[in-house]
């Protein structure tokens, strides 16, 4: 119809593909949200760490059907090679029950990928965002966590809040306060951090926006942390989200801005244990990219934490002691450049890990390596689920 025609045209103007599959003879659910991502009037991008949005969930409208969203993903995406073929490993025998399902995802900015970060084998037209914000939210519907903390988010506004949100998710975005995204031309805002969970599963009970410090200083690295209430336990417990300083030579740096943020969820934990009258200290979740190797200062400081902090994706090794060779895999003019500085923490006294989403093989990323026509960023999603141990063996 004419009307589709038009939607089609507009959403084509705003770097959206000119065909969005709609499913049957109806506007499918995802083309309606992105229709009404662009009606509405532009936000602002605010640079400081503690904006926190408005939620835009309409709490009295059904949520988008995750699996039909995912079928217009791959049909936008059906020109590319296939998805990366991923399974849980069982890691533990917690109540499945109660599982609670969270990713730690550094995206990729959008502005950072086409405009600044030189992925020398990884053609242009893989990096459009026409496609690739598809092949970001097909990654997310694949595993549908209850949790999502994201890294480099530079699309909040016009795509993962919106989306998201029309899938039932409550989030809050944390830019950084100098994104080097504002130094590309024709970017779409400040890069930052982003929270999303399922009010339906969690009650927020606080939220708190930092700007971490090191050596008294502001940096320009963010996190969020979230307190927040399983339903189906009653227990609570915090969830966050950070993005430490990049690069070789600034590891003194990243130390102390782990600090920094070590300081602060003692002192968030804390809070919440009070007004919770709380017999027990409150768990913590922590997802990050690091952009630290296990042998830095910054990941000893995490793994010796008063806090009681693991990680999880120790538990995919033969001995539960080591990290995965890689999370991220990249070829940019100065070579080949493949780490692992992406980690799921985690209060092993209070949560038990049931299973992780295991790393594509190296035949899998293949040759290029990263981002790539049917992966869209440099780092990899790391997924667990969790669930709460008996609060009766807890100490």
């Amino acid at each position: 119809c004419n009307q589709t025609r038009l939607f089609s045209q507009t959403l084509a103007e705003k770097g959206f593909p000119k065909q969005i599959c709609s499913m049957g003879s109806s506007t499918s659910s995802l083309h309606s949200a992105l229709v009404k991502t662009i009606s509405r009037p532009p936000l602002p991008h605010r640079c400081d760490s503690t904006y926190s949005p408005v939620n835009d969930l309409d709490l009295d409208q059904d949520p988008a059907d995750p699996l039909e969203l995912l079928q217009e993903c791959r049909e936008v995406l059906r020109k590319r090679p296939a998805q990366l073929q991923r399974a849980f490993v069982q890691t533990g025998h917690g109540d499945a029950r109660q599982t609670i399902r969270v990713m730690q995802w550094n995206v990729l900015a959008q502005a950072l990928g086409e405009g600044m970060d030189s992925f020398v084998q990884c053609p242009m037209d893989a990096l459009n965002w026409a496609e690739r914000k598809y092949l970001i939210l097909q990654e997310i519907l694949t595993y549908r966590p209850d949790i999502i903390c994201l890294q480099e988010v530079d699309h909040y506004f016009d795509m993962f809040q919106p989306i998201l949100a029309s899938l039932g998710y409550q989030s809050s975005f944390c830019p950084k306060p100098w994104s080097p995204c504002l130094d590309v031309e024709n970017n779409n805002g400040p890069d930052g951090c982003a929270l999303f969970f399922n009010p339906k599963r969690f009650q927020l009970l606080n939220t708190t926006h930092l700007r971490l410090s090191a050596m008294m200083l502001k940096t320009n690295q963010v996190a969020i942390i979230a307190a927040l209430r399983c339903q189906a336990t009653g227990r609570a417990f915090c969830v966050t989200v950070t993005h430490l300083k990049a690069r070789s030579g600034w590891e003194v740096l990243r130390s102390a801005q782990g600090l920094d943020l070590l300081r602060n969820l003692r002192s968030v934990a804390h809070r919440i244990k009070t007004e919770e009258k709380a017999d027990t200290n409150v768990p913590l979740i922590v997802c990050g990219d690091f952009n630290a190797e296990p042998s830095e200062d910054v990941y000893r400081n995490f793994a010796t934490s008063s806090l009681g902090l693991d990680s999880a994706y120790k538990l995919l090794s033969t001995d539960g002691k080591t990290e995965p060779p890689y999370t991220t895999w990249k070829i940019r003019p100065s070579g080949e450049s493949c780490h692992t500085l992406d980690y799921v923490w985690y209060s092993h006294r209070a949560f038990d890990v049931n299973a992780v989403l295991d790393l594509p093989t190296v035949e899998q990323i293949g040759p290029n390596r990263l981002p790539s026509y049917n992966y869209p960023s440099d780092h990899l999603s790391l997924v667990c689920d969790f669930s709460f141990k008996d609060p009766t063996i807890l100490h």
